[in-house]
């Protein structure tokens, strides 16, 4: 039987909040009773697992994130769409790092399709019907993307672009420039 007044939304909040503290690989049930005041066996009345307890904090960031870079993106086309939706993401690592890395935490199939994790692919998708891509190219420029918004910013949180000159946020602002001119003229496919 649960414990009265600890809800699963509260386990997950906390759990996520852990994780922004200490990094979400090293948030496990002992560590999160211990901070909910509980002791562990309480907490599998919320969680079965520590796998469970994980997937849940990467379905709360992911909708976190998307609720996020949808805000963002509104109404916007173009290099200011693409500026806006990676800076939600940028933003969004920053304030919550540890969610950040859950949101890429590894999901089945289903859970994966049912999560917010779809929505993020719709947007890009969205973002990029304002460079006119050819619908087979839009795969690949989703792909390019999160491969550079998710790259360039573990590196930057890591402190890798901390020692020399141009800033960071000089680098990602020209970095957005050239991703911007690269959509605008995508290459012919090869295929």
């Amino acid at each position: 039987m649960a414990r009265a007044g600890l809800a699963a939304e509260r386990v997950v909040r906390t759990g996520a909040e852990l994780a922004d503290e200490i990094g979400f690989e090293q948030v496990t049930p002992s560590e999160l009773a211990r901070k909910l005041g509980i002791k562990t066996a309480s907490l599998y009345s919320h969680v079965k697992n520590a796998h469970d307890l994980k997937t849940r904090i990467a379905l709360l960031a992911l909708e976190e994130l998307a609720d996020q870079a949808s805000a963002a993106i509104a109404g916007r086309a173009g290099r200011d769409a693409l500026g806006a939706f990676a800076n939600a993401y940028r933003d969004y690592a920053f304030q919550h790092p540890g969610r950040f890395a859950a949101a890429r935490f590894r999901l089945d199939a289903a859970t994966a399709a049912a999560s917010a994790g779809p929505r993020h692919s719709r947007m890009t998708r969205a973002l990029l019907r304002g460079y006119n891509l050819p619908e087979l190219q839009e795969t690949h420029a989703v792909r390019l993307l999160g491969s550079v918004f998710n790259g360039y910013v573990e590196l930057e949180m890591a402190g890798s672009f901390s020692h020399s000159a141009p800033s960071s946020e000089e680098s990602w602002t020209e970095i957005l420039d050239a991703l911007d001119s690269l959509l605008r003229n995508w290459p012919a496919s090869s295929s």
